[in-house]
């Protein structure tokens, strides 16, 4: 049986300088302390979102829409490989042509007791292979045009969408990252 390793968590001061690691289980509480994280927009050849539906089960805002994948770069890994290997692990996915969108994002969130307080820079890029999400992280997935995606997202219900989607999705915007009308 393979062993599979502690996932570590890179902790930061708020200078954003790294000051140690935490195993992920002993992270997210009330009282998160600040850490490297990553938000990834994947598109399809077509130029179509994949959009996520957190797991019911997962710590950290269960059962809610969010961007293609989210995750932790560990000690020493740089986000790019970070991505790759989350969007391995949760959607048996490929990466290509990633890109920095909102390199310096950083934001604090609380559900249900959980904080993610996090510095979090946001790429966008392109997804090769097909979806086959693992039932631990990934409840659903759905592509949308990025304008089914926004308007989702500003008319369901507050809890519908994680809190960093909906921000990250509006700054994307407004960068004029992504095509809009």
């Amino acid at each position: 049986m393979t062993q599979v390793p502690e996932e570590l968590i890179v902790l930061l001061d708020d200078e954003g300088t790294a000051i140690g690691a935490m195993p992920k289980p002993l992270v997210h509480h009330g009282e998160t302390p600040l850490h490297r994280a990553f938000s990834a927009y994947l598109f399809d050849d077509d130029g179509r979102l994949l959009v996520t539906r957190r797991a019911q089960g997962k710590q950290t805002f269960p059962g809610m829409w969010t961007n293609t994948v989210c995750g932790h770069p560990g000690p020493g890994e740089d986000d790019a490989d970070a991505i790759a290997r989350r969007a391995a692990f949760e959607l048996g996915l490929q990466v290509d042509g990633l890109r920095p969108a909102l390199p310096g994002y950083r934001y604090r969130a609380e559900f249900r007791g959980v904080v993610e307080n996090e510095v979090c820079p946001v790429y966008l890029g392109r997804f090769r292979g097909s979806p086959a999400p693992d039932p631990d992280e990934v409840g659903e997935w759905e592509l949308l045009e990025w304008a089914a995606f926004r308007e989702r997202q500003e008319t369901e219900d507050g809890e519908a969408w994680s809190p960093w989607c909906r921000e990250q999705a509006r700054l994307i915007e407004e960068a004029g990252l992504v095509p809009v009308g």
